[in-house]
């Protein structure tokens, strides 16, 4: 409402500037006795201008400036006809009309610099409302309005100071940073449709330094960044955030599309681990205009790279060290597979169905054995477990693991499925012990010995 408000007075004031030209020019001196101090026209053209000018019926005034065109072609008062005739044009809500006859103002270079100007604001206005995009000359079209945006810009920056209402050089240039948001942001819709992006970006970015706040255009300015080859998805997303934390419009579907865009970029194993990486960059956008330098998401090659070099030994060092290390690591091995793991069992919780035993895994021998403090939960089923999610295979139960007990040693393989930080403790599911270490049932009343097994890391 605030930028409506602005650019209407905007458009009042560049109203008046033309106009304080169009009467200068027009002033005819009653005998005067200088050559010249004549006119550029006639009486009967200036008569016939007026006579136009003055007429209140939108239909009679077109009619008369029909007749005035076919009278006096070659007028030195047509950019004034032009304005008349892009004006009630509007009035009658033909905007393509208004959009003719303000290009004809546009393009007449010896016209008033406030004259082509209101033109141009008008003409940029009226665009979106004719524009359509499966025209065979749709790119012709979008080609003229990113033209004339600019040339709207460019008159503008050259418009001097007007002499009243009297106003301090802060407050003439804060008044036309509206209509030059508007003016860049209108080219970067054009460029970012004719898919001409570092252009759209450039002028995205203009029209944002001049209003900082325009939702509408951080989101088109994501939009162009994210349709670069490659995409500059870090750019992208940032720009998204930003849009969604200044209230664009449906905001929460461009809240799916930010997600969806993040996804296809990561490709975590976990996808649930997206949601937290979502609201840490929206909270980060609240409270930052550019985009932190020490901030990023990791690729897909990026977690790639990171899974491939991980063991278990570098998962358990990564993963206690915090930080963003922290964070990568469980990016890229959340839901990945171990086929070998080895630790000692400090304690265990049974249920009906499952035993979860605590296990300490350590990367030397000495620190296993040394170990009363467990760093994993190791789940194991007893009992056939709940249906697994479609793709995954349920585990075979193992009731046999009820046979091992504290201090033995576990070799098992499964699927790491989430940890905690502090204090730490790694989850295993989809677990298979190694049948070799489970010890043999009791035959003469008495248990049998365990087969322990060596906690090499």
């Amino acid at each position: 409402m605030k930028t409506r408000t602005r650019l209407r007075n905007l458009g009042i004031f560049l109203s008046a500037f033309a106009m304080l030209a169009l009467s200068s020019r027009l002033a005819i001196a009653n005998g005067a006795p200088q050559e010249a101090a004549k006119p550029a026209y006639t009486i009967p053209e200036y008569n016939a201008f007026q006579a136009a000018n003055s007429e209140k019926d939108p239909t009679t005034k077109l009619k008369d400036l029909d007749d005035f065109v076919a009278k006096f072609p070659n007028s030195t008062l047509l950019q004034y006809v032009y304005q008349l005739y892009y004006q009630t044009y509007l009035q009658q809500k033909n905007y393509a009309k208004e959009i003719e006859y303000a290009d004809k103002l546009i393009a007449v270079e010896s016209a008033d610099l406030g004259s082509r100007l209101q033109a141009s604001l008008a003409r940029v206005q009226a665009f979106p409302a004719v524009f359509d995009s499966k025209a065979p000359n749709a790119s012709d079209q979008l080609t003229k309005q990113r033209d004339a945006a600019l040339m709207g810009a460019k008159l503008l920056q050259q418009l001097p100071k007007p002499a009243a209402p009297p106003m301090t050089d802060d407050q003439f240039n804060d008044g036309k940073k509206p209509a030059l948001a508007l003016f860049n942001s209108a080219a970067g819709q054009a460029d970012l449709q004719m898919k001409d992006y570092p252009s759209a970006i450039t002028a995205f970015k203009a029209a944002l330094s001049f209003n900082p706040t325009d939702a509408g255009t951080e989101y088109q300015l994501g939009l162009a960044y994210l349709a670069m080859t490659p995409p500059q998805s870090m750019d992208g997303f940032w720009a998204l955030a930003r849009a969604i934390q200044m209230k664009v419009p449906q905001s929460d579907k461009v809240k799916d599309y930010l997600r969806a865009k993040m996804l296809a970029y990561e490709q975590p194993t976990c996808e649930n681990l997206l949601d937290a990486q979502v609201s840490e960059l929206m909270q980060l956008s609240a409270s930052s205009t550019d985009l932190p330098a020490s901030y990023s998401i990791p690729s897909s090659a990026d977690l790639q790279k990171i899974a491939q070099g991980s063991t278990i030994v570098t998962v358990l060092a990564d993963l206690s060290g915090g930080g963003d290390k922290a964070k990568n690591t469980w990016l890229a091995i959340c839901g990945a597979e171990f086929p070998e793991v080895v630790g000692k069992i400090i304690d265990e919780q049974k249920t009906d169905t499952a035993i979860d035993f605590m296990v300490f895994f350590g990367a030397t021998e000495d620190e296993v054995k040394a170990a009363t403090t467990a760093n994993m939960d190791v789940k194991v089923y007893l009992a056939a477990p709940p249906a697994p999610p479609a793709g995954q295979t349920a585990p075979t139960p193992q009731p046999d693991v009820v046979r091992l007990q504290k201090d033995d040693g576990i070799r098992f393989a499964g699927t790491v499925t989430k940890y905690d930080p502090s204090p730490f403790m790694l989850y295993w599911d989809g677990v298979k012990v190694d049948p070799t270490i489970i010890p043999e049932a009791e035959t003469t009343g008495k248990k049998a010995p365990a087969k322990r097994a060596a906690p090499k890391p």
